[in-house]
């Protein structure tokens, strides 16, 4: 369902509609956006395995119980805190960490760290840059060849990691916390891809590999997927929260961003830079008109606009100051048919919403035009309201 934050004043993302895609940790994702302005469509794109049912996470653990591995890599704090709790709730979480205890444990980044030592034991190493290749460049360096090493995954693989260390003669063993399946309730995901098709929504943040696979998966299921992939290489924003996560993606020709740092904070604020950095701002009847998603600021201030009539201003702002004829505003409209009459109506709501007439000028027998200030261009974004 779409959801709209009450605010008092304009946010970055006011007047923008973002996708989320995430199953876990989606509500604190939603309130980071709601929280700038967002309007937000919810469509989890996976569900989690239960830990209890997880007949893989148990053999891969039973597995390593009976023979001891040489090195655990642990890559994410969630993932190893799952994964110590499931082994308790089979009874062999004594086991599982009398094991640990006597193995060389790796962890990636201080968050897992954190994770590590709250379960009473101690890394053995950890870098501070949280990067899996300088993991995978010590385990290199110091050869791998004959050792057995176990990798806690969390949800998704990890692209080259477990191929180098086969490459280097390691035997791994992948402990797979947190796998993922296709929701069970498909109908938020194809309203949301609909919405994608349609151009509806002006960006999707991704958060998983697994996810954006999952959405494009269920797309060609629908038949739909040429469409969406069309909309997202072109005017649909696609947000990753890393590369990792984009590389489904990138595989079919999606240009994707993401944050330096891969957490939601920054992936929100991202999303808070790109989006303003893409809309058409214009000089207008001595305003400044911003035009967004869904909605127009006016001199900072925010009214929404229903989507016909920002179809149309879509139409005009394309060809600021120019006559734009009805026939290329009927074919603007969505559904509109061949009734001109539905563009003057249009037109009427759109001026309202607007709250100021003299932005949209009639031009009698051709057309409409919006009223562009003497020396405006597309570039108006470096000038601000006196």
């Amino acid at each position: 369902m779409y959801e709209h934050r009450q605010h008092t004043g304009p946010g970055p993302l006011s007047g923008f509609t973002v996708g989320v895609t995430a199953a876990r940790r989606a509500d604190e994702l939603i309130a980071l956006l709601r929280r700038r302005g967002a309007a937000v469509l919810h469509a989890p794109a996976l569900r989690i395995v239960p830990l209890a049912d997880d007949s893989e996470l148990l053999a891969a653990t039973k597995e390593l119980l009976g023979r001891a591995p040489d090195v655990v890599v642990a890559t994410t704090a969630i993932g190893f805190r799952g994964w110590i709790e499931a082994a308790d709730g089979w009874g062999i979480g004594e086991e599982l960490l009398e094991r640990l205890r006597r193995t060389e444990l790796l962890a990636r980044g201080p968050k897992v760290k954190g994770a590590v030592r709250a379960a009473g034991l101690v890394e053995t190493w950890s870098p501070e840059s949280e990067s899996l290749a300088e993991v995978l460049e010590r385990l290199l360096s110091a050869g791998v060849a004959g050792r057995r090493i176990a990798l806690q995954l969390h949800g998704e693989p990890l692209p080259g990691f477990v191929e180098a260390l086969r490459a280097g003669g390691a035997e791994v063993v992948v402990v797979p916390v947190y796998r993922w399946m296709a929701p069970q309730d498909l109908a938020p995901l194809d309203r949301l891809l609909d919405a994608v098709a349609a151009g509806a929504v002006d960006a999707v943040s991704f958060t998983s590999a697994p996810a954006a696979a999952s959405l494009l998966t269920r797309a060609a299921e629908r038949g739909v997927r040429e469409p969406v992939l069309a909309a997202l290489r072109g005017p649909v924003l696609s947000a990753c929260v890393g590369p990792v996560t984009a590389l489904p993606l990138q595989a079919h020709g999606v240009d994707t961003v993401h944050p330096e740092r891969f957490r939601l904070g920054p992936l929100v604020q991202l999303l808070c830079q790109e989006l303003p950095g893409r809309a058409r701002v214009l000089p207008v009847a001595g305003h400044r008109l911003e035009v967004r998603g869904h909605a127009v600021l006016l001199d900072a201030e925010l009214r929404p606009v229903q989507p016909a009539g920002m179809a149309l201003l879509r139409a005009l702002a394309r060809r600021p100051g120019w006559v734009v004829s009805r026939a290329d505003l009927l074919r603007a409209l969505p559904g509109a048919g061949s009734d001109e009459h539905a563009v003057e109506t249009a037109m009427a709501r759109l001026r309202v919403a607007l709250g100021s007439p003299k932005l949209i000028q009639t031009v009698v027998k051709r057309g409409y035009r919006l009223a562009l200030d003497a020396g405006g261009d597309l570039k108006y974004a470096d000038v601000r309201p006196g």
